[in-house]
């Protein structure tokens, strides 16, 4: 599990925030472009015209991702998070019991790329966003690199301890295995102690992004675990700090290695 019930994101950093913040959050029903309908939670930032796609965990469009979206247009950055289940759970809010592993058995990658397109067209015609980027966090971090190689217009990608390696039957699936079709540029951030993403993970989509010439920064955190930046931010909060900092220097500059 990911985060526990009541989990909230950690605060912004206090002076990357603007003197005027967004205009709080809502729920907007998307329809893919399978004509499938899913909801998502969108929050404008007063003014700016970077916006943020965010891919959740396996639970979906639980409520945590919701006050990180609303978080982000606190810190001037157009947000909307999205939930992964239209499919099969439909439109409806949702409660810490839900049932996520069986939905989370039924989505496809390529689905869930057709709802990131839908995400993106959606802040695009709603807000003043224009530099748009996707940023994802455990299952939504696997989805975030891959999208560096399905949306051209994508000005980047931030994947929070996305998954790197290839399980049994999706040989040649992994994020290295996308990095010649790669554009967007990426950031990548892990947990040192996150036993499910080794360095040597890491090591290898380094050098597979190195050798598409695919601009990326890394970020591994000394002894921090998988979900840091939900489960445990309160025993983190260097690290998430340092997160927060590193997203929004990236997605207010364009430069994966930048740190607000």
């Amino acid at each position: 599990m990911c985060h526990p019930s009541g989990a909230r994101p950690p605060d912004v950093p206090s002076d990357l925030l603007p003197i005027s913040g967004g205009a709080g959050g809502e729920d907007v029903i998307l329809t893919s472009e399978d004509a499938t309908r899913f909801r998502a939670h969108r929050a404008k930032a007063s003014d700016g015209d970077r916006g943020v796609v965010i891919a959740p965990d396996v639970r979906g469009l639980h409520a945590f991702y919701e006050e990180l979206a609303e978080r982000f247009a606190a810190a001037g950055i157009h947000a909307i998070a999205f939930d992964y289940f239209g499919r099969t759970a439909g439109t409806s809010r949702r409660g810490d019991d839900f049932e996520f592993r069986e939905h989370v058995a039924k989505t496809k990658p390529a689905t869930i790329q057709a709802d990131i397109a839908s995400a993106i067209g959606h802040l695009r015609g709603a807000t003043d966003a224009r530099h748009i980027y996707v940023i994802g966090f455990c299952m939504g971090g696997r989805q975030a690199f891959f999208a560096s190689a399905e949306h051209a217009e994508l000005a980047g990608v931030i994947g929070f301890y996305g998954r790197l390696s290839t399980r049994e039957g999706e040989e040649g699936t992994a994020p290295r295995d996308r990095a010649p079709r790669m554009r967007a540029p990426v950031l990548g951030l892990f947990g040192g102690a996150d036993a499910s993403i080794p360095a040597s993970d890491v090591d290898v989509f380094d050098r597979a992004l190195k050798d598409a010439r695919v601009q990326h920064h890394f970020v591994t955190y000394d002894g921090a675990p998988h979900s840091f930046f939900d489960r445990t931010f309160a025993e983190h909060q260097e690290a998430c700090a340092d997160a927060w900092r590193r997203a929004l220097g990236f997605i207010k500059t364009g430069d994966p290695a930048s740190r607000a």
